[in-house]
């Protein structure tokens, strides 16, 4: 059974959009993020699959299969993945010369546990944040990573559904990258795996 992963950069503030549902602090970091992006590689080994909302879909598709992500070190190891896009729009989800998304327009919660099935790795989900809430309010998120920027912008929409009972987080490790960005990695409720031992 495949682990559904929700990572999600945010804010030192806690937001992962704007009050636009927009997600723009990215921009504004300062210095690269070679350590962060070689961290990120070598999680993309453990992960099967990854699920995305049309939104982000449109946006990852407009960047990652095509010549533009030539120089990201994570973008053959992201475009291998199986992909599926949730959407009750689109009819189909190229990715370049890579083969096209699965679209799911049914029922979101049985589509994911149906996906869950059938992979033994994790699955990530990326941005898609209406998504991920829906994920959340069925319970079927079995983990979370957090990359903390440190940017504030006072306002915008978190990570959590607003109004879900209080969900209990267990952290499994915290890591500081270049560009002063720190990593949260939490299993959710107490299924999860147990916290790794410090070394």
């Amino acid at each position: 059974m495949g682990r559904l992963i929700v990572q999600e950069f945010v804010t030192a503030d806690g937001f992962a959009a704007n009050a636009n549902n927009e997600f723009t602090a990215y921009e504004m970091l300062e210095g690269g993020t070679a350590e962060f992006d070689r961290s990120q590689l070598a999680w993309l080994d453990t992960v099967d699959a990854m699920v995305l909302g049309a939104s982000t879909y449109r946006m990852f598709a407009e960047f990652w299969p095509t010549p533009a992500s030539e120089g990201e070190i994570i973008a053959p190891a992201l475009n291998a993945l199986r992909r599926f896009v949730f959407s009750r729009t689109l009819k189909n989800a190229p990715w370049g010369d890579y083969p096209e998304a699965a679209v799911e327009s049914g029922d979101a919660v049985a589509a994911i546990r149906r996906i869950k099935g059938e992979f033994g790795g994790n699955i990530v989900l990326w941005g898609s944040l209406t998504l991920s809430e829906a994920f959340f309010d069925a319970g079927e998120v079995d983990g979370v990573r957090l990359v903390v920027m440190p940017v504030a912008i006072g306002a915008g929409r978190g990570v959590f559904p607003s109004g879900h009972d209080p969900l209990l987080l267990t952290l499994l490790g915290a890591k500081t990258y270049d560009a002063g960005l720190v990593e949260l990695e939490y299993s959710v409720g107490s299924g999860g795996p147990r916290p790794r031992p410090e070394r």
